[in-house]
């Protein structure tokens, strides 16, 4: 699914602001790193009504966490790093407590909580770097951090099918089955317009890794005009093919906690289908898209393995450098072209699940430039009408390439490896550690087993 957008909600936005500075920029006036837990309801805009009191007062946030609260009057509690002085900290802590139930403060490191600084339920970080899953099972504290879904949709109907598929999600574990559903009439029709309109492009502007592929989804996943596939079927058929799987989302993912999915080989995928008074038209990711538009290039091995460098070099990265990567993502996996027999062909899901957009890219009158990540990284994203530019790449292979290039550009004060038995990412950031690794793969050298970053 789409994991950027150039018009964030709110809290997204909020965060982004230089009241809310990453981890490890303190402020030259900053006396320390104080901590507060606060409990909230949960409510439409509880909070990003909260979070405005740190921006009020002008404090810092270096890390923000939330689990499920233990409290009879509260639903969830919001652990909160936040770079103050002890007059902002006072302040503030007046202020909370007049929106909030204020569990706990721990100022400026006197801490009574466990040695990792972090109460029950929370989870440990590198001191200084934002949070990151270190294993796949870490995605199920970041998987429902879901900035909106469909919250400007006006069909009361409609809202409460998506409040269904967003409650599938939300419940959704790392190893559950994702669970069938029995689509509805016009569901399946809003599909099978979508589908068969797109059919008839594909064969003249899909690349020919997705004409590839596509056939297989309707043998194995049952693609077809008048049956939408499971997200069940189609996550082993891609655990088979590229070793990616499918997870459940309720709506948009921050570019941070998608690309980390990548990193992993999960695709954070919708279940909903779009509105049917639009069925050419979406503002935001649908089943169409995600089903029609990534699906069959997540299953070409290549392919899968791009998505997932650009995941592993987002983990741990700046905000900065996040949203440069996600922006590269947009503009390739999203809305890239390649070029293939002499001809433009499209590869990317925005394309490829868009009539009307799709014809745009390849119609000859559309701006379209070679991609070089230096320069696509500043280009604007646009979701609400067609890209002013796109961008072209001579294969895949040639897009890795010229990405990881980029991305040995991010600084990072460490490198990950991914482990692909463990499923976990190892932290190389010192000669102990980089050893460790290294005993542990010696000898794996002729299985062709290669180690990221080294």
């Amino acid at each position: 699914m789409l994991p950027f957008s150039v018009h964030p909600p709110l809290l997204y936005s909020l965060i982004s602001t230089p009241a809310f500075c990453s981890a490890g920029q303190p402020s030259s006036s900053a006396k320390g790193v104080a901590t507060i837990i606060f409990s909230l309801k949960n409510e439409v805009g509880s909070l990003v009504r909260a979070l405005r009191l740190f921006q009020e007062k002008h404090v810092n946030l270096v890390h923000i966490e939330s689990r499920k609260s233990k409290r009879k009057n509260s639903d969830f509690e919001i652990f909160v790093d936040c770079d103050t002085d002890h007059e902002q900290l006072k302040e503030l802590t007046q202020l909370l407590r007049t929106h909030t139930d204020v569990v706990e403060i721990t100022p400026f490191g006197n801490s009574s909580l466990p040695d990792d600084g972090r109460p029950s339920g929370f989870t440990m970080r590198e001191p200084g770097l934002p949070w990151f899953p270190k294993k796949i099972s870490d995605l199920d504290r970041s998987a429902n951090r879901v900035l909106m879904y469909g919250s400007d949709l006006e069909h009361n109907v409609y809202l409460k099918r998506r409040k269904y598929f967003a409650d599938l999600a939300m419940s959704y574990k790392l190893g559950d089955p994702i669970l069938r559903v029995d689509f509805t009439t016009e569901e399946v029709r809003t599909w099978g317009v979508v589908f068969k309109e797109l059919k008839k492009l594909y064969p003249s502007h899909a690349c020919k890794e997705y004409l590839k592929n596509l056939p297989l989804l309707t043998e194995y996943c049952g693609y077809s005009e008048d049956n939408i596939p499971q997200l069940e079927d189609v996550s082993h058929f891609l655990k088979d093919r590229s070793g990616f799987i499918i997870r459940p989302v309720a709506g948009y993912l921050s570019p941070r906690d998608f690309l980390a999915g990548l990193a992993f080989r999960v695709f954070h995928c919708t279940q909903y289908v779009r509105h049917s008074s639009k069925p050419l038209y979406t503002p935001e990711p649908d089943t169409c898209h995600e089903l029609l538009g990534h699906v069959p290039l997540l299953a070409e091995p290549s392919f899968a393995q791009y998505s997932q460098e650009i995941g592993i070099a987002s983990l741990g990265a700046s905000d900065d450098a996040v949203k440069k990567l996600a922006t590269c993502y947009f503009f390739t996996v999203e809305f890239g072209l390649c070029k293939q027999d002499g001809r433009l062909r499209a590869y990317g899901a925005g394309l490829l699940s868009s009539i009307s957009e799709l014809k745009h890219a390849l119609s000859g009158r559309a701006n379209i430039l070679p991609f070089d990540p230096v320069v696509t990284c500043n280009q604007e994203c646009i979701i609400t009408t067609f890209q002013d530019v796109y961008f072209v790449s001579e294969s895949f292979e040639d897009a890795k390439n010229k990405m990881r290039e980029f991305a040995r550009t991010i600084w990072r004060p460490f490198t990950v490896r991914y482990n692909p038995y463990t499923q976990s990412m190892d932290v190389l950031k010192d000669t102990n550690s980089i050893n460790k690794v290294w005993v542990g793969i010696s000898g794996l050298d002729g299985l062709g087993i290669k180690v990221m970053g080294l």
